[in-house]
């Protein structure tokens, strides 16, 4: 018999067709269908797949007597109750570094969208405005981009910057001795320098409106922030103000902290770049994501380790 797997996340028909052949499959992808899916299998699930956005609760955990290993999809785990599911003797495993080429375009198209206005300017070109009754956008090139974040995801972003002859500075909790970029221990120092601000940091509540007022006006009228990570590291009130005031000039949203409902504070505001949490998405990196959970779980069930533990 195929080990019973659990599914927390959309998945089209083709991915769920392919984890079909390995597993029995509980496809519940809202909360409602997931509590409806542990009650009736819970003491038949082995293994879950999930996202960092929707996680595994220690509650769920205990429902769920007889998994023995968690993995997220993506990379973000934030809402897995990682300690939880250790001390129980679950491995639990994530898609790290399946989608980060994806997740780093995605982030340069809202900086450049953001800054240049491209969605203003597909607008008013479609209602006969010319270029000579609008303001001159600014350069990308040759300005200076600070990084919230500088991970595996983070350093492909900065790669990608010096291809604008950018400069790049960041902030982490810890300096890296492996990059050249200047580090700041102060995010509120880090908008100060910067052009243009980058979010690239785990969600969670270590990062909780870890841009907030301060460090908007910080980045100030000219500065654009861009936020491919989660919607909870940026205050969304604070950013609406300071987009509304002037105080900073733009922003490229992939995640806000109202989804997937749109974030309503930012809706009517024509410096907003929004995109509905798909940086991460490509048919490249989706098929990647699903395969690299394939491969943990099937290196897991033959006694090995996966490709990608915590």
């Amino acid at each position: 018999m195929k080990p019973v797997l659990l599914a927390l996340m959309f998945l089209s028909e083709e991915h769920r067709a392919q984890m079909a052949q390995s597993f029995e499959l509980v496809y519940a992808p809202d909360a409602a269908q997931a509590a409806a899916a542990i009650a009736a299998h819970g003491a038949r699930i082995t293994v879950v797949l999930t996202i960092g956005a929707t996680g595994l609760s220690a509650a769920q955990i205990d429902a769920l007597p007889n998994i023995t290993l968690v993995c997220a999809l993506g990379a973000g785990y934030e809402n897995i109750a990682v300690a939880h599911a250790k001390a129980r003797g679950i491995v639990v495993a994530t898609g790290a570094g399946t989608n980060d080429d994806c997740v780093a375009d995605h982030a340069l198209g809202l900086l450049i969208a953001a800054v240049r206005g491209i969605p203003r300017l597909d607008q008013l070109t479609r209602q006969g405005v010319w270029r000579t009754a609008l303001p001159l956008p600014p350069n990308v090139s040759h300005k200076r981009l600070g990084i919230i974040g500088l991970g595996t995801i983070g350093k492909k972003i900065a790669q990608r910057a010096l291809g604008f002859d950018m400069q790049v500075g960041y902030h982490n909790r810890t300096a890296r001795a492996d990059v050249p970029h200047r580090y700041f221990a102060d995010v509120t120092a880090l908008a100060d320098w910067a052009d243009f601000l980058v979010v690239a940091t785990p969600g969670g509540a270590g990062t909780q409106h870890l841009v907030n007022a301060a460090v908007l006006s910080a980045l100030g009228p000219r500065g654009v922030v861009v936020n491919i990570a989660r919607g909870s590291v940026i205050d969304t009130g604070a950013l609406a103000a300071a987009l509304r005031e002037g105080r900073i000039a733009a922003a490229g949203l992939d995640v806000y902290e109202s989804e997937p409902a749109p974030p309503a504070e930012l809706i009517g505001l024509d410096n907003v770049v929004l995109t509905p949490h798909v940086a991460g998405w490509s048919p490249e990196a989706v098929q990647a994501s699903v395969d690299r959970f394939l491969e943990n779980a099937r290196r897991h069930l033959a006694g090995e380790a996966p490709v990608s533990p915590l």
